[in-house]
């Protein structure tokens, strides 16, 4: 039992690793806008490895083999860092800064924002491959990020304690009143971007298309 304590130990830690590595990313970004330009998109940042029980609830639930190489293969948000922005536009642009760097390789893209979820969930999420040098060498480390504005993680907040609450069985006049409240959060996002573009001369950005 030690032992595999042990393992599973060393198996989260590349994900602390690749996680830092992506958090050291962001910081360097965010510290560059707060110093050397007008303007700082980053609002907040947040991240976490999952912990050992939510792990084993996820293999279980989707009938994963509880092996490591399994779990590295098909389970890709075991770390994760949460982006929150000021405007949908910046959510993009940091983005494309985090991407367009050479030692990350993109996986997996999935834009809810340009194409939400049925229940009106907006955010874009990108799971990426970082390198991490261990003692015994080179590692590729999946983290996911999601980048979505204040607007877009209040709604998904309130969602995610509502759905905990009713246990995922939520009722059906609950279910539409969150679709309507996403639909305002997004309309209140147009406008506050609208706004800000009004304030600072700049004109209305391109619909943005994000290609791997």
């Amino acid at each position: 039992m030690r032992a595999l304590r042990d393992e599973f130990q060393r198996f989260l830690l590349e994900y602390q690793f690749g996680l830092a590595e992506v958090e050291t990313k962001i910081g360097i970004l965010r510290e560059e806008f707060l110093h050397m330009h007008d303007y700082n998109p980053i609002e907040h940042v947040s991240s976490r490895v999952k912990s050992p029980d939510s792990l084993v609830e996820k293999v279980t639930r989707k009938g994963i083999d509880p092996g490591f190489p399994s779990i590295r293969e098909n389970i890709t948000d075991v770390a994760g860092i949460r982006v929150t922005v000021s405007f949908v536009a910046d959510a993009y642009r940091l983005f494309d800064l985090l991407t367009q760097q050479d030692d990350i390789t993109i996986r997996t893209v999935k834009d809810y924002i340009a194409e939400p979820k049925a229940n009106g969930y907006k955010s874009l999420h990108v799971i990426v491959d970082v390198p991490v040098f261990l003692s015994t060498g080179r590692v590729l480390v999946p983290v996911e990020v999601q980048f979505r504005t204040i607007a877009m993680d209040f709604w998904a907040s309130l969602e995610h304690k509502i759905y905990y609450k009713f246990d995922r069985q939520v009722p059906a006049p609950l279910l539409d009143s969150l679709k309507d409240a996403a639909d305002t959060a997004a309309a209140l996002d147009a406008q506050m971007e609208r706004l800000h573009r009004e304030v600072h001369a700049t004109p209305a950005p391109a619909v943005p298309v994000v290609s791997v």
